[in-house]
């Protein structure tokens, strides 16, 4: 049995993979890894990510490819947000039997992979308490009015960027399959926030995978995960959540940009440069869809405005 990692990422998010690797292999330098590009712009990370970390871009991108493509047609081309994050279905079909999925914009404070060994109880693992928000930013009410979920299965929410699985639980064909029920009933879903790949990985485990566990809900309460969670306490490059007196198993900066003035930047910051002399000043890249939404709004004003003058 093979048991590893799998991240996406490209070369705007060189940075925040830097810090996610540092964090991930002072703890657990033997894992292999592996990269799941997140579009074509990926060959500077790659490259770093072989040299300095020993890891492999996923082997087969024509696969990855028409996957991503085949999702999007389901629903429409235009339709999501950041389509690209369905690349992050690839996992089913890589070479680990047993995988663990996290987003780059997250660090760890353990041997992360061990969580893995309640796959022998289970069929997919979670690990935040994504639930206690609610439905929202996943689905909408519809749900349950329509009777999709019950009450209790929707305690099971989750957030898409720290999973873990078993290969081949489900087909290409499943996966198609189950996107186009969910393009049949899009009004199921919150992409209020700009979401894409979220509230689909929710509803594709909640209503296929019965084997499932959130490992918040393990040896009782467990300590948070979010970085929007403002108690949490540092102790050397760790930190502890005083609420339940414990400490965390990782921190995600989900929602954030990552940048000086950010939650627990100094966190982020002490793993970034771990192995490396620390500068006095950081300049993050500004995200390829951040820069882009920003464009496509100076253009409509543009327009607008030129539309009056005439």
């Amino acid at each position: 049995m093979t048991r590893g990692l799998y991240i996406t990422a490209n070369d705007q998010a060189i940075e925040q993979t830097i810090a996610f690797l540092n964090s991930f292999r002072l703890y657990d330098p033997d894992t292999p890894i592996i990269l799941i590009p997140y579009d074509d712009n990926y060959s500077q990370v790659a490259q770093l990510l072989s040299q300095s970390y020993g890891i492999e871009v996923y082997q087969d991108l024509d696969f990855i490819e028409r996957l991503s493509v085949k999702l999007q047609q389901i629903f429409g081309e235009k339709f999501f947000a950041r389509p690209n994050q369905f690349r992050k279905q690839a996992c089913w079909f890589g070479p680990f039997d047993e995988f663990l999925y996290i987003d780059t914009d997250i660090v760890v404070f353990e041997k992360i992979i061990d969580r893995l060994d309640l796959l022998r109880d289970y069929d997919f693992l979670c690990y935040d308490y994504q639930h206690r928000q609610g439905i929202n930013n996943i689905f909408t009410p519809k749900v349950i009015e329509e009777q999709v979920f019950t009450e209790e299965e929707l305690l099971d929410i989750f957030n898409g960027g720290f999973w873990a699985s078993k290969k081949n639980l489900f087909s290409e064909e499943d996966i198609y399959e189950i996107f186009a029920e969910c393009a049949s009933h899009p009004d199921y879903f919150d992409f209020s926030r700009k979401t894409s790949d979220q509230p689909i990985i929710n509803y594709m485990i909640l209503k296929h995978l019965k084997r499932r566990f959130n490992l918040v809900r393990q040896n009782g309460k467990s300590a948070g995960s979010w970085a929007g969670t403002p108690h949490f306490q540092r102790v050397d490059n760790y930190l502890v959540d005083p609420t339940v007196n414990k400490p965390l198993s990782y921190l995600h900066w989900a929602g954030f940009r990552l940048e000086p003035g950010c939650p627990y930047w100094d966190i982020w910051f002490s793993y970034r440069y771990l192995n490396e002399p620390q500068p006095e000043k950081v300049t993050l890249p500004t995200p390829k869809t951040e820069k882009t939404i920003l464009e496509k709004g100076l253009q409509k004003i543009k327009k607008t405005l030129k539309s009056r003058d005439n």
